[in-house]
């Protein structure tokens, strides 16, 4: 399993790059996002390799969240590589938990080639899924709120409440003052 390439880019284009591995060429599939963000000849990518029964694709991102919500939404019946692809490059991870928190299905559906039972399930499957993609970054706000969601699940509460709740706390850096607010919160959920 190919998890990660670091080279330089012999060629790009905006749904794929080459990158020269010590003389072995890859070509990887990337997001309109990871595109916009390649920058210079070196890159460090991190990749989801896909083994078909015709072919073994690599898809590659400079982000970690952007690579957790690939995977996330591959496993999504209904939802393949190029729909997860069409899904990150229309949105950025945090974009994305943002449309999943407050439900919105129209925002879903503005990706290409998702229709409104494609956008249904797709809400349905990554409920409660929000908060790691709003937290995926290690800015202290976001690590706090990571840790906050955490205890509040080991509490018993579920993640649909908990981002609902958390969404709706002060910008608190600290992980107590977080779960205090939104165990208030949860009270009247």
């Amino acid at each position: 399993m190919i998890v990660g390439l670091k080279g330089r880019v012999s060629y790009k284009e905006p749904s794929f790059v080459h990158v020269d591995v010590n003389g072995v060429v890859y070509e990887v599939f990337i997001s309109l996002q990871s595109f916009s963000a390649l920058g210079g000849d070196e890159v460090k990518l991190f990749t989801s390799h896909i083994i078909r029964e015709d072919a073994q694709l690599l898809y590659g991102f400079l982000e970690m969240s952007e690579k957790k919500l690939f995977e996330r939404l591959i496993k999504i019946n209904g939802v393949g590589p190029k729909v997860a692809m069409a899904i990150c490059s229309t949105y950025t991870p945090s974009q994305f938990g943002a449309v999943i928190n407050n439900k919105d299905i129209n925002g879903v559906q503005r990706v290409p080639g998702i229709g409104p039972k494609s956008a249904g399930r797709i809400l349905v499957e990554l409920s409660g899924f929000d908060v790691e993609l709003l937290s995926s970054s290690d800015t202290p706000k976001n690590l706090s709120v990571a840790q906050a969601s955490e205890a509040l699940e080991s509490l018993g509460f579920k993640k649909d409440k908990i981002s609902k709740a958390l969404s709706s706390c002060s910008s608190s850096n600290d992980t107590a003052t977080l779960v205090k607010e939104a165990l208030k919160l949860l009270q009247t959920l």
